[in-house]
């Protein structure tokens, strides 16, 4: 399979799975009895050099169990700038560079129901690889909601390589940390980088996790969403939510890439949260 090939079959992925995500989602807000669906509104980017260098569709939905929820799909290339270039993988000798994925973030109107954040991706400078993961972030945690996101996605893994979920799962214990407040942005979940070698197995492993996200988190949200709660609840809810922008604008890698690579402001600040709260 050549490199386009790749390329072509990775992006139809991140677009089936957005595809599949935001009809379940859509389906919960149906079954809450709102008639919420997701606005798509398509982007196209400029290389820094003016040369076209891809674009993608920025899906949001406002309802009643989602308070906020996008879904991105994004296929860009061209060159990074500067010295940039130089903190990417395979990408210090030639900053020419590929990159394809779909990236969610979903804010809860109920407190009780746990935000998440998913994002895969794959990548290619003179190297090429794949990367990821999936992360619960509830305001009030539940240990049975915690235990069956894990689980989900040990699963995944162990199809795999058995020492994928204790390596990925640590991984994202260190990564999802915000260190000027001392605290995990959340419960965790799994986060992997650099999956080089063998293009199949690398797509393989990415589709699972991606398959898994679509199985276990729509059941927690049904699980939660009817729970009744408090305006305690929500103070609660709203300065975490506070927390959870600090990272994602102080240290995700994400933001950064989008912002240093020419992206769609929309879409990469989508992560931040309708309304929080610092006390």
């Amino acid at each position: 399979m050549d490199l386009d090939d790749q390329q072509s079959l990775a992006r139809g992925w991140f677009e089936q799975l957005r595809d599949l995500i935001c009809a379940e989602f859509e389906a919960i807000e149906r079954a809450a009895g709102s008639d919420a669906c997701f606005t798509y509104t398509p982007w196209d980017r400029t290389d820094p050099a003016g040369i076209p260098g891809g674009g993608g569709v920025r899906g949001v939905m406002k309802g009643r169990v989602f308070e906020k929820v996008g879904v991105n799909v994004s296929t860009v290339g061209g060159t990074f700038e500067g010295e940039f270039g130089k903190t990417i993988h395979g990408a210090a000798d030639d900053p020419r560079f590929f990159a394809t994925g779909i990236s969610l973030v979903a804010h809860m109107a109920n407190p009780h129901v746990p935000a998440v954040h998913m994002n895969m991706r794959f990548l290619r400078t003179t190297k090429q690889w794949f990367g990821g993961g999936a992360d619960l972030n509830p305001p009030l945690p539940v240990a049975e909601d915690t235990e069956a996101f894990h689980d989900a996605l040990r699963r995944a893994c162990d199809a795999h390589d058995a020492t994928y979920y204790p390596r990925f799962r640590k991984w994202a214990d260190e990564y999802f940390f915000i260190p000027h407040r001392n605290v995990h942005r959340g419960v965790g979940g799994i986060f992997y980088d650099h999956l080089e070698g063998d293009f199949d197995a690398g797509f393989a492993f990415t589709q699972d996790v991606g398959r898994a996200f679509l199985d276990i988190y729509p059941r927690i949200v049904r699980r939660r969403m009817e729970e009744p709660f408090t305006a305690g609840d929500i103070a609660t809810q709203r300065a975490w939510r506070g927390r959870y922008a600090e990272f994602n604008l102080v240290y995700d890698r994400g933001t950064l890439f989008g912002l240093k690579t020419g992206g769609n402001i929309d879409a990469i600040l989508m992560s931040l949260p309708p309304l929080a709260t610092w006390e």
